[in-house]
């Protein structure tokens, strides 16, 4: 039997209705094994608006897994403005979140969960942090998640963290793959929706994409300082 955990997001709408997505992934994988439309649409094949990185073929993929996860949100809350107001849960086993907030940046949390979800070889490197996932994360903690999996990836490798892994240099590869899957993604739901909630949640996206680009450095200073109390005792 397949092992399990998830993750549930319920969004209270103005008008007091709810959208309840209750995630469930295999805890091995890391992959969504739920919440997928049933007859997916024609925006979620392979080839609509394929990014141009992508490793898949049509033929063995008819549809992009990453289009796949997030139909039903994509479908769920095209009649929502991206500045209007709602209200998000967020449950887990271990916590539960709560945060009124924009329609946009509700969505777009929910998002970064579904992506890094699927089965697409540019979002595994997401898979870690979607299991300890950490809903609303601003730029430091976002930084601070993705530098310490790169090089906790790295140290699981078969040869090991290495010096040559220290400048990052493989993080920024991941973050510029993602940034192009993102416009991609961007102009497949843009074709797909009547409201702008959606295409605004994967630029929200897009932003903590781009902000883990070069030069890298000048970010990581940014929360060099909470470091200090250690460093100066080594």
């Amino acid at each position: 039997m397949t092992e399990t955990f998830t993750i549930t997001y319920k969004f209270t709408l103005p008008n007091g209705t709810e959208e309840i997505f209750e995630l469930i992934f295999d805890s091995k994988t890391v992959e969504l094994l739920n919440h997928r439309l049933t007859d997916p649409p024609s925006w979620t094949e392979l080839t609509h608006h394929q990014c141009p990185h992508c490793p898949l073929t049509h033929e063995a993929h008819p549809f992009c897994p990453v289009a796949l996860n997030l139909s039903s949100a994509i479908h769920r809350f095209d009649h929502l403005m991206s500045f209007e107001k709602v209200r998000v849960n967020v449950i887990s086993s271990e916590r539960q979140v709560t945060h009124n907030t924009s329609a946009q940046e509700g969505i777009s949390s929910l998002m970064g969960l579904l992506i890094a979800g699927s089965s697409c070889p540019r979002t595994h490197f997401f898979k870690p942090m979607a299991r300890f996932h950490l809903p609303f994360a601003n730029k430091d903690e976002t930084l601070w998640r993705a530098a310490a999996t790169y090089l906790l990836a790295r140290y699981f490798t078969d040869r090991g963290l290495k010096p040559s892994d220290m400048d990052l240099k493989g993080l920024i590869k991941i973050y510029n793959d993602v940034a192009k899957l993102n416009d991609y993604m961007a102009e497949r739901v843009r074709s797909a929706t009547s409201k702008d909630s959606a295409v605004n949640a994967l630029v929200h996206l897009d932003v903590f994409a781009k902000f883990l680009t070069p030069p890298l450095e000048d970010s990581l200073d940014q929360i060099k300082h909470i470091f200090s109390p250690f460093l100066i005792t080594q």
